[in-house]
């Protein structure tokens, strides 16, 4: 594998979704939004769930998250427009006043459009103990 250079695409993507999960867990649904599609959609073992959904939820206070961790280094492959993220996350959540401790393995499928990464689908599933 070629080394990487500055402005590297993978770098690039790691640093958006970085950027998506502070924004998640300072529970900012514009800023969270500012990353998804309008079509964007997360599957999880609960079923699917749409981006004004999710966006409700957290912009309520019904959810919301305290802590967000990528556990050792995701793997991004990138083919013209589009993205795929794979990487094991830890996060810690909390819907409707009860909390919840995540380990999952979750997959994101970005497009470039308009000059950006949006994400059109987030799938999720929770990582096997150590």
């Amino acid at each position: 594998m070629p080394p990487k250079g500055p402005g590297d695409p993978g770098d690039e993507l790691a640093d958006v979704v970085a950027d998506w999960a502070a924004a998640i867990v300072a529970n900012d649904a514009a800023r969270i939004g500012a990353y998804m599609a309008d079509d964007w959609v997360i599957v999880s073992a609960s079923g699917v769930a749409t981006r004004d959904h999710f966006l409700a939820l957290v912009a309520s206070g019904e959810l919301t998250h305290s802590a967000m961790e990528p556990v050792g280094e995701p793997r991004v492959r990138i083919d013209g427009d589009t993205a795929l993220f794979t990487g094991r996350i830890t996060n810690t959540a909390h819907h409707r006043g009860e909390r919840y401790e995540a380990d999952e393995w979750t997959t994101d499928v970005f497009l470039r459009r308009d000059g950006r990464w949006r994400c059109v689908l987030t799938h999720v599933t929770p990582a096997s103990p150590d």
